[in-house]
């Protein structure tokens, strides 16, 4: 492959329609290599996911029209997912599936009470080839992930570990038939990738490098326990510096796998699946895109949970395919690669995202894999329809009003502080719960298949919500490190303008969106839209238990130990000291609804707090 940049107008048309062309599914012509005339070619036929997390039965439907409110397609499921991966495997002998991350981690309990194992087993019999580690996959440490990848029984939880007997799969944990790929993320003692960086594969005489990426952030936002001892370097820079070596084993054909994606978001329909809003502008993926070297071909995207199909300018301002398959078995990304042989050159690449719909006329769910999950959530369902409380309507896990407090939320952080305010237990008058820890899709008020009742909440649904298995600690924080909190959940506030009480790690960027913790009753305060950056939160309207904030005094916070490790960028939390370790989240929100003080009035309506309540969160002009 040789570095080719535009040099007339004609060839910049060409390549402007080619980029129109693929974002409608059609195909593309890779102008990169002009000089190479009609060779013989091979198509190597690529299908591509991205965080799945476990999903193994149907999350339900997808609209045909992002307009109409009406959903069209029965979605996903595990069966149905490899009845559509084997009808694309059937179009073409050359074929290859891969997943670009969160095959596993917040992951249903199907799967996450099993350790993931199940969802292991059920992709060894999908076919899946690669998969790029994504930061989900950490959730339970290194030493977890690889054996993952190399199969065996859990080492302490043997009671929910190595179900092959039960269920028809190997025993012990057979592992992973496929290869978990992270080019960038390496163990600090050996200085080695604890992954292999990318994979070679053979189709006839052409070879394809599929480079496994995980995005570099993932110490912000997972538990810090779980990435202890490794370190997470730039994407591109990785990915830059692995073509020399790509190259001299005679590899012309590469494709990145990367755990980082584009932010904007879209209603996901079958008419948007395969748009590119915005052409990914102002997303973290954009940057790394338009840094990666010319002999990249194609990447495949993922961790934003969106669907888009686009082409976008690499280092040399070569436009080059790039993909995502939204998320949880709902798509999939069918892309044909064309090869010429002599030279190895991809010459042409088409991507369409497809709908990985369970009615489909052209599939067959595999009965194999219907079969293990079938056994596995026999094994769960006891556990997971067990009633642990009720609501009087539906709380959905993203309801948030203007001043981004959700009712959920509230609820969470309730039980939490409810859990760690005893004497002996914590002795907390406050509570903080990061957004993103509660998992969709919430609390609904009719009664699941399981007929435990309206307005019955059963534990299976508690663990849907809070999925991660995080602790409770329990630590201390002065008033000013409470308003420090409160300030880094805005964007702006960085390590270049804030004050070095703010513990932001040198050239931190801060929150790439509000992230609004939700707080327990009793704490209130406002912030402004127009404020400026690190100051949007005015200390005075703090309020805690109907006392203002005395920001020399210290107070006994409870937060998950995601967030008391910095998780989320709230960064001042690594500070606090006198930590208590406590109940898991899951574990405190079923105590609190079995406890008859759990009252509030979030619980009571299901909603917001009524006109002329109190609000917890306050947002002025």
């Amino acid at each position: 492959m040789s570095s080719f940049t535009l040099k007339n107008t004609a060839l910049a048309t060409a390549l402007l329609a080619a980029s129109i062309g693929a974002q409608a599914g059609a195909g593309q012509i890779d102008h990169k290599h002009p000089h190479h005339g009609h060779h013989k070619t091979v198509t190597v036929k690529i299908i591509a996911f991205n965080d799945f997390h476990g999903q193994l039965e149907s999350p339900g439907t997808l609209r045909a029209n992002a307009a109409s409110a009406t959903p069209v397609y029965s979605v996903g499921g595990a069966d149905a997912f490899a009845g559509h991966i084997a009808r694309l495997k059937a179009q073409n002998p050359h074929s290859v599936v891969v997943s670009a991350g969160d095959l596993i981690g917040a992951t249903p309990l199907v799967s996450a009470l099993f350790h993931d194992e199940p969802t292991i087993e059920v992709m060894n019999r999908a076919g899946l080839d690669f998969n790029a580690v994504g930061n989900h996959e950490f959730d339970e440490g290194k030493a977890e992930l690889q054996r993952m990848q190399k199969g065996g029984c859990h080492p302490t939880d043997t009671g929910n570990s190595c179900k092959g007997n039960e269920v028809g799969t190997g025993y012990p944990f057979e592992g992973a038939d496929f290869k978990f790929l992270a080019a960038n993320v390496e163990d600090t003692t050996t200085g080695k990738t604890i992954f292999p960086p990318y994979a070679i594969q053979k189709f006839g005489k052409a070879k394809v490098a599929f480079i496994g990426m995980t995005l570099k952030d993932t110490p912000s936002i997972v538990t810090p326990s779980g990435v202890a001892g490794l370190s997470f370097k730039d994407e591109a820079e990785t990915v830059n510096k692995l073509i020399p070596k790509l190259k001299r084993r005679g590899v012309e054909a590469i494709v990145v796998l990367i755990h980082q994606g584009g932010t904007v978001p879209v209603s996901q329909a079958e008419d948007t699946i395969n748009t590119c809003p915005g052409n990914l502008e102002g997303t973290p993926l954009q940057p790394i895109v338009s840094a990666l070297h010319d002999e990249v071909d194609l990447v495949i995207s993922g961790h934003t949970h969106q669907a888009y199909n686009c082409q976008l300018p690499n280092k040399s301002g070569r436009m080059i395919p790039v993909t995502s398959a939204n998320s949880i078995g709902r798509v999939l990304s069918d892309i044909d690669l064309t090869i010429n042989l002599k030279s190895g050159d991809v010459t042409a690449v088409r991507a369409h995202n497809i709908i990985v719909d369970r009615n489909h006329p052209d599939i067959t769910p595999d009965s194999e894999i219907a079969d293990i999950v079938a056994k596995y959530k026999a094994l769960a369902t006891p556990i997971a329809n067990r009633v642990i409380g009720e609501i009087t309507a539906a709380m959905a896990h993203n309801a948030a009003n203007a001043a981004g407090e959700i009712a959920l939320g509230d609820v969470i952080a309730d039980a939490q502080l409810a859990a760690t305010s005893p004497a002996g237990f914590g002795e907390a008058v406050v509570a903080f719960m990061n957004p993103g820890g509660i998992r969709s899709p919430g609390f609904t008020f009719e009664s699941s298949a399981a007929g435990e009742g309206d307005g019955k909440v059963t534990y299976g649904e508690a663990f849907t919500v809070q999925p991660f298995g995080n602790s409770l600690v329990t630590l201390d924080l002065t008033g000013e490190q409470i308003h420090i909190l409160l300030e880094q959940q805005f964007t702006g506030c960085n390590a270049g303008n804030a004050p070095a009480s703010f513990n932001y790690p040198a050239g931190d960027t801060g929150q790439g969106f509000n992230r609004i913790l939700q707080v327990s009753a009793g704490f209130s305060y406002a912030w402004s839209a127009s404020g400026p950056a690190c100051d949007k939160v005015d200390p005075a309207s703090i309020s805690i238990n109907g006392a203002t904030i005395d920001l020399a005094a210290t107070y006994r916070v409870t937060v998950n130990n995601f967030l008391a490790d910095g998780g989320d960028k709230f960064y001042v939390l690594k500070l606090a000291g006198n930590r208590l370790g406590g109940a898991q989240d899951v574990d405190a929100l079923e105590d609190w609804f079995n406890n008859p003080a759990a009252d509030t009035d979030a619980v009571k309506e299901g909603v917001q707090v009524a006109p002329g309540e109190q609000e917890r969160i306050l947002l002025l002009p």
